[in-house]
């Protein structure tokens, strides 16, 4: 239920790299925290869904264009999450479910890039939650890459993932509550 903003941005900070002529040495990218979040959905007594994010999230983004891969580093601060109804909210904080006096960060390591005619498709690293650490893949739906007025380069993506919450010892609500979280990150770079 963690890792936004950074691992979109790192997604598309790597695939413009990777994809602009001439740009061979690593290059590393600052995560927007207005454009950089993590979102779930998981379904609720199978009547409806739980919406809610993540964010802004905190890391950074390496794209190394000559080796066709990079490192993104995502930290997600897990009593951030908001649904809309902070009572809810508190109630995910809790031990049996986010734990987030435990664990008030959750990370996101990858290493392993995925490319199609230049175009990022996807990453794979490890996911760690409430102690807990994961391999977990992101497809890239969407990546971006623009050059403003002053010159800086800025990337977003957006990527998405599932995975299991009783993987990671959030077990609380199962079956009624769903085990499986669909993860949508949003993310947005500037190369520094």
């Amino acid at each position: 239920m963690t890792f936004d903003r950074a691992a979109a941005v790192a997604l598309a900070a790597l695939a413009t790299l990777v994809s602009m002529p001439g740009a061979a040495q690593p290059a590393t990218y600052v995560l927007d925290p207005e454009r950089s979040f993590v979102h779930f959905e998981l379904l609720h007594f199978n009547t409806s869904t739980i919406r809610g994010r993540f964010g802004p999230l905190q890391g950074a983004v390496v794209l190394d264009p000559a080796a066709g891969g990079g490192e993104i580093s995502l930290r997600i601060n897990t009593a951030s999450v908001d649904t809309g109804l902070k009572i809810f909210d508190a109630r995910l904080r809790r031990d049996d479910l986010l734990a987030s006096d435990a664990y008030p960060e959750a990370f996101f390591v990858a290493r392993q890039f995925s490319f199609e005619g230049g175009q990022l498709t996807g990453l794979r690293g490890e996911f760690t939650w409430r102690g807990v650490s994961q391999p977990l893949s992101f497809r890239a739906t969407r990546f971006a890459c623009r050059v403003d007025v002053e010159g800086s380069q800025t990337c977003g993506a957006d990527l998405q993932a599932e995975l299991l919450r009783s993987t990671f010892g959030a077990t609380f609500g199962l079956p009624l509550v769903a085990d499986t979280v669909r993860l949508v990150v949003q993310v947005q770079g500037t190369r520094r």
